[in-house]
């Protein structure tokens, strides 16, 4: 009776929102670290309300946090996902988060071992390779599966990148690298728990061999004992049951097991009733928001016009986005948008911009990953270049923090409010921030060169 009990898992970094349309979202990673050490209790609110949603619909085990040091600004798939680019706080916050989770009674994930930050090849699409040598991995990108592996993290995800230090010079993916789960992993770091590949549909290892099932077992004799995505499941188990000892199969076996224990899942009282819950996700969206606010720069005290005329430009939202519409409500000043570039005379904008003594900029990021200058269009960034260095201007960038360096001229703004997200809490304390010139208390949790 107890085989048919199946561990359900799911990447939710941020939530079920990240795979499951219409349910809660919770911060990326990166706003999260921006809220001051103090306040972390926020991030294992975070894993424990993101537990919860799991456990409403079935989920046992969330292939989550990130324990990846963000140190490389060009890294094109991890950035947003990194609590940042301090090993500590890394080390830290994803501890919180963990913590959170296995109180809600879901089992956790650290990834993408040994260090995913300091690269900028997308691991979907090719092969990513770390330079260090063991001594630069152990002081640095490895610190926070030190902190995890110390304190029992239920499972380490094996990324799929390259340590020729650590493979006899070889660019051979971690995943299927004995020499790093193996040895260095289980021998030299001593863990003992739950070792899962990284998808096996990525084209960094999807591709190496023509034989259906040798990508499985190759991944499952480095070390990995479950196989993410994998492609060739028939012949997979069947390759591996030819060239496997059945001690090494039940080493395995015995970790799944003892997973599927701590979750309860052989326990046939056991009885999930409970919902999704939207408003708690909103009121602990709105904490965070207020706490991870952060001012990148303040000229303001430069600014001495005593009843300026005031506008509020919106970019990439209507005129009716949460942050436009507060403002507006509380100052009755003008409001503009660019919904699209498409048809839009940037010539007529501007003549009725410059009218304005004070110009509130709210900028709402299209996307969350760097590709194609966060999919901004080179309009966009034209214009921007222009209205900072004619105009007195303040910017809210809704959006990944890595977007600023982008931004022509950001330095000439009077005040440069970095907000993170675009969800309505976010936008609403933005406003009450605008009005209010309340402090903000977060930091960019990755160093940023402003133009």
């Amino acid at each position: 009776m107890y085989f048919h009990s199946l561990l359900m898992s799911i990447d939710a970094e941020w939530g079920l929102a990240m795979r499951v349309e219409k349910t809660p979202q919770y911060p990326y990673a990166i706003t999260l670290g921006a809220l001051p050490d103090d306040k972390k209790d926020l991030v294992y609110q975070v894993g424990k309300q993101i537990a919860l949603d799991l456990k409403s619909v079935g989920i046992h085990y969330n292939l989550a946090p990130l324990a990846d040091i963000n140190n490389n600004p060009n890294n094109p798939v991890i950035g947003y996902r990194s609590f940042g680019e301090n090993k500590e706080k890394v080390a830290d916050f994803a501890l919180e988060y963990l913590r959170g989770m296995s109180d809600a009674g879901v089992l956790g994930c650290l990834k993408h071992f040994p260090g995913h930050g300091n690269t900028n090849v997308d691991s979907h699409l090719g092969l990513p390779i770390l330079e260090e040598n063991l001594e630069q991995l152990l002081a640095n990108e490895l610190y926070p599966f030190i902190k995890g592996i110390e304190n029992q993290v239920d499972s380490i995800m094996i990324g799929h990148l390259a340590v020729p230090a650590l493979n006899e010079g070889l660019n051979t993916s971690a995943t299927l690298s004995k020499n790093i789960i193996k040895k260095l992993l289980r021998e030299q770091l001593g863990y003992e728990g739950l070792v899962i590949s990284d998808a096996l549909n990525m084209h960094s290892v999807s591709k190496l061999y023509d034989v259906k099932g040798q990508l499985e077992w190759e991944a499952f004799n480095a070390g990995n004992d479950v196989l993410c995505f994998a492609e060739n499941v028939p012949e997979g188990i069947q390759a591996i049951l030819e060239n496997a000892s059945e001690e090494r199969i039940n080493e395995s076996f015995n970790r799944i097991w003892k997973c599927k224990e701590k979750v309860g899942l052989f326990n046939l009282q056991t009885n999930q009733e409970s919902q999704l819950d939207f408003e708690k996700a909103s009121e602990l969206n709105a904490q965070i928001a207020e706490c991870s606010i952060t001012k990148v720069i303040d000229n303001s005290t430069n600014v001495t016009l005593t009843k300026p005329k005031k506008a509020v430009l919106s970019i990439y939202k209507s005129v009716e986005n949460d942050f436009s519409k507060c403002i507006q409500t509380e100052t009755s000043c003008a409001v503009f948008a660019i919904e699209s570039v498409n048809n839009l005379d940037f010539v007529s904008l501007e003549k009725e911009l410059k009218a304005f003594d004070q110009l509130t900029i709210a900028l709402f990021v299209p996307k969350a990953k760097p590709l194609n200058r966060f999919e901004i269009d080179d309009a966009i960034f034209a214009f921007l270049d222009r209205l900072l260095a004619a105009q007195k201007c303040e910017v809210y960038v809704f959006g990944n923090p890595y977007v600023l360096p982008l931004i022509p001229n950001l330095s000439k703004a009077y005040s440069v409010i970095e907000v993170y997200q675009d969800f309505k809490e976010f936008q609403i304390n933005a406003a009450q921030q605008f009005l209010s010139r309340m402090n903000c208390i977060g930091k960019t949790p990755v160093h940023i060169e402003i133009q």
